[in-house]
């Protein structure tokens, strides 16, 4: 288990600059600097070895879109003002209200490696996360834990290919917060996140670019998706590696 830390009085100032938009619009983006400085705050080290663990996943073989260029690791947690506790491996499930593509199933995944799953840079994002979810929550509606899932994504790009980061479409998890990391776009294009709200109405965007920068999302206000990407030199390999984190009641 990981105990909860306090950030840093800089650190906290970001996260409290980062809850204002969350709050009034239902998202946020934060920029790498400021991420950093946060995770920093909350024991941040490591971090090319964690972004290494990226050249380690499967492929998504449950694409009902018969593609193969998605790959990933899963894991699952419990976050409790107690600290961050590891689940035993589990299927993920989406029912089909939420992810008309692959929805429906449980899906096995392999599963985030021990050394990632116990790794400083990981721990740090989700201090982060239960800190955020914990703010944003009224106390009468917060749960004493976090189900918290977490999924290492790499999306493929070839020259007759795209790769789609959000093959279902814009939509919602089914969960109540998610936390997009950038953690490598290597050789492509595009890849921006628009948000809409639960009228369909689009209501930002912005394209992670650095390692570190960071959406987060209210699931509960509002849907996002993420345009497909493209190699840039077609001769190159082309991917894009993000880490995305979801929180939900227990």
């Amino acid at each position: 288990m990981s105990e909860h830390t306090s950030p840093a009085p800089l650190a906290d100032t970001i996260i409290q600059t980062m809850e204002g938009p969350l709050e009034q619009e239902g998202f946020a983006f934060l920029q790498a600097k400021a991420m950093r400085t946060v995770l920093e705050s909350y024991g941040l080290l490591g971090w090319d070895a964690f972004a290494a663990s990226w050249n380690d996943l499967g492929v998504d073989r449950y694409m009902a879109d018969g593609g193969r260029y998605r790959r990933r690791r899963y894991a699952t947690f419990s976050l409790t003002e107690g600290g961050i506790t590891r689940k035993p491996h589990q299927p993920h499930y989406q029912s089909r209200d939420y992810n008309t593509l692959n929805g429906g199933i449980e899906r096995w995944f392999k599963p985030v490696l021990p050394t990632i799953g116990d790794h400083p840079a990981l721990m740090a994002i989700l201090h982060l996360a239960f800190r955020v979810a914990t703010d944003m929550t009224p106390a009468e509606r917060r749960p004493n834990a976090w189900h918290t899932e977490i999924h290492q994504f790499r999306i493929e790009a070839r020259p007759d290919t795209d790769g789609c980061p959000t093959p279902e479409g814009l939509h919602r998890d089914g969960v109540d917060w998610v936390f997009v990391v950038m953690v490598r776009r290597e050789n492509v294009a595009r890849g921006e996140t628009s948000i809409h709200d639960l009228s369909h109405r689009q209501v930002g965007s912005f394209t992670l670019t650095d390692p570190l920068d960071t959406a987060v999302v209210n699931d509960n206000r509002v849907y996002h998706g993420v345009t497909p990407v493209q190699p840039v030199d077609p001769d190159r390999p082309a991917y894009r590696d993000v880490l995305v984190v979801t929180l939900r009641h227990e």
